[in-house]
């Protein structure tokens, strides 16, 4: 005898028993799959859009510089520029700012020199 075929007491068909029209509430596997990138394994899989943060861009300064400048200025230490052209400046550093250093010197003139004009520099 069939399930829903059976009848209860007068004919009346049991309310647990299921109907032949009973339907899946979840989507095919196929859909499924191609929404979430076509990887099964969810581990893999790619996670959703709106988890996904963008990177950061790195900042344009780690003001590494700007902690040498401070701490040579503070200990006055004498210190060697060298320009681009391989003149040597000797003296202690005063202040700074983005584009130029102020160098005191002993032997001559106080100088405000161009960062882009420095070959490089070192302690003396």
């Amino acid at each position: 005898m069939n399930r829903a075929t059976k009848s209860g007491p007068a004919g009346v068909r049991s309310p647990h028993l299921e109907s032949p029209n009973r339907r899946l509430i979840r989507p095919p596997l196929a859909q499924a799959v191609k929404e979430s990138g076509g990887s099964r394994n969810p581990r893999t899989a790619a996670p959703p859009a709106k988890l996904v943060k963008p990177k950061q861009t790195p900042p344009d300064t780690t003001n590494a510089e700007n902690f040498y400048y401070i701490k040579q200025m503070q200990s006055k230490t004498p210190m060697v520029i060298v320009l681009l052209d391989g003149e040597e400046l000797h003296g202690v550093i005063e202040w700074y700012d983005k584009l130029c250093l102020k160098i005191t010197r002993e032997e001559g003139p106080n100088l405000l020199v161009y960062k882009s004009y420095i070959k490089y520099l070192y302690k003396a």
